[in-house]
Parts: structure tokens; C-alpha cells; sequence
């Protein structure tokens, strides 16, 4: 998206559902637990190209959203599409499938795998996930996982973690996880690239690291849609800014417009964030 583009965007009351380029779209989605509403008829679109954020003071709903959307959570109303598909309520390797990838706040690490073999879950389709494969066509699964390792590799040199390869996944520290969670979820080719909290309890330097790979990703063409509480951060690399209030879209606009917004600093106070 371009500059003059951007420049141009005004705040919007709620979310503007009218961009032209749509790759996630969430429809009026609606999530109770018992007697809280955790999303309260919630909408929103992320166009394709851009780094949007999704910000909200504590109990707004950002994870409970983003577990709806990856489908960790059935919801009790609404929709979700990606790239014009329906995707509401399916399983979330099926809607991996259908190109939308996340991360989360604590990575899991694999245990009694290398930072390289953790890589490798990454992809999506593996033949190698298939027993009728690995018997009728041992050679197929055999080139794919090839392929596979050396597209890892090349994901971790331009990451510079490469170094890091032969490491245990469950040796390295929390920020080389989250960097390492990143690198792996490029493997997987997402349409869109969700990310939960990418620099919480990430030292400086990891965190300018994350920055500068998310800007390098999103340059090469990667969509993103990021939850975050370190403001600055987000600040800095996305727009537009949606803002998330009690469970629905408080606003939308470019991020100057949001950190003046009355309303946004009123949600904030009141949320005690």
C-alpha cells in the first residue's frame, strides 16, 4: 500500500468493512462464556499487503478474537472468511489449509527436537502426514521432505538464526523461540500471518530483530495481523490500527489517529491497561 494511500486513510467509527483487497474478514462475531460476553458482534477486515493491528486494553478480547478466527474456539455467531472462504467453526489445521497461520504469546517448545526438526512442523499437506503415501509413494514423501529441509534452511539464514539449528528447541531462549515461531510459520506460505504478542518478554535486541523481519516479510508480500500490548512496537509498524472495546471494534484508523482518539485513551484508562 502506498504512502499517499495511507496518508489519505481517516479513522473510522467501528471498522472499515469497505477495502478492496480483503484476505481475513470477521462478521459479526459473537462469543459468550457462560454469562460474559468476551465478543460482542465484532468486524473487521484486514486488506492484503498490510501490518494491521488489533489493540484493547486488558479484557478486550484480542486472544479470544484471534482463538475464534484460528478456530481454537467455536463461535456462537458470526463469520469469518479467508480469501472469500467460509471458514466459521472449522478445525484450525483446516483453516491452516485455508492459508491463515498464527503464532502464540508462549511458544511451545518441541520436546526432544532440534530448532531445525521444530521448523519442519511448519509446512502445510506434508505427503509424509499421509500412511497410504509413505507405502505407495515412499519416493514422493522422500523428495518433499528434501524440499522441505532445504527450504527451512534457507528461512533460517535470512532469519540469521541458522546458527541456532542444531541447537534443542528447548535450550534456546523465549525471544530466539518467538523468532524461530516466526521463521516456521513462513514455511508454511500463509496468505495471512496472525501473531499473538510477537515481543512479550522479548529482550531489546530480539525485539528490533522481530521488527525488522515482520517490516522485511510484509515487504516481500506476507499479510499480518498483530495483537499487542507494547504500544511503541505496534505503533511503529502497523497500519491501520483497529480497536478493540468490551468485546467489539471501538475504531479504526491510521495509528496517529488512533493514539489521539478520545475514545480509545477513555477505553484505555477504564481498562486500567
Amino acid at each position: 500500500m502506498s504512502e499517499g494511500a495511507t496518508s489519505m486513510r481517516e479513522r473510522h467509527e467501528g471498522a472499515d468493512m469497505e477495502k478492496e483487497d480483503v484476505v481475513l474478514r470477521v462478521d459479526d462475531l459473537q462469543k459468550r462464556f457462560g454469562g460474559l460476553v468476551a465478543t460482542d458482534h465484532a468486524s473487521f477486515a484486514v486488506e492484503r499487503g498490510t501490518i494491521t493491528g488489533l489493540i484493547g486494553p486488558n479484557g478486550a478480547g484480542k486472544s479470544t478474537i484471534f482463538n475464534l478466527i484460528s478456530g481454537f474456539y467455536e463461535p456462537d455467531g458470526g463469520r469469518v472468511e479467508v480469501n472469500g472462504i467460509d471458514v466459521t467453526g472449522r478445525e484450525p489445521y483446516e483453516i491452516a489449509d485455508a492459508g491463515l497461520i498464527r503464532t502464540f504469546q508462549t511458544p511451545r517448545k518441541l520436546e526432544g527436537m532440534t530448532v531445525r526438526e521444530a521448523m519442519l512442523v511448519g509446512p502445510r499437506k506434508q505427503p509424509g502426514e499421509s500412511f497410504v503415501k509413505l507405502f505407495t509413494d515412499p519416493e514422493g514423501v522422500a523428495a518433499a521432505e528434501s524440499a522441505n529441509l532445504a527450504e527451512a534452511q534457507r528461512i533460517l539464514e535470512e532469519f540469521e538464526i541458522d546458527h541456532l539449528a542444531t541447537q534443542p528447541a528447548t535450550d534456546i531462549s523465549g525471544g530466539q523461540m518467538k523468532l524461530v515461531e516466526l521463521a516456521r510459520a513462513m514455511l508454511a506460505d500463509p496468505e495471512i500471518l496472525l501473531l499473538d504478542e510477537p515481543v512479550a518478554g522479548v529482550n531489546p535486541t530480539l525485539r528490533n530483530d522481530l521488527a525488522e523481519q515482520i517490516r522485511r516479510l510484509n515487504e516481500q508480500g506476507t499479510t499480518f495481523c498483530i495483537i499487542e500490548h507494547d504500544m511503541e512496537f505496534v505503533m511503529k509498524l502497523a497500519d491501520p490500527v483497529v480497536v478493540l472495546n468490551q468485546g467489539n471494534v471501538l475504531m479504526e484508523g491510521p495509528p496517529d489517529a488512533v493514539q489521539t482518539d478520545e475514545r480509545v485513551i477513555d477505553a484505555y484508562l477504564g481498562g486500567d491497561a
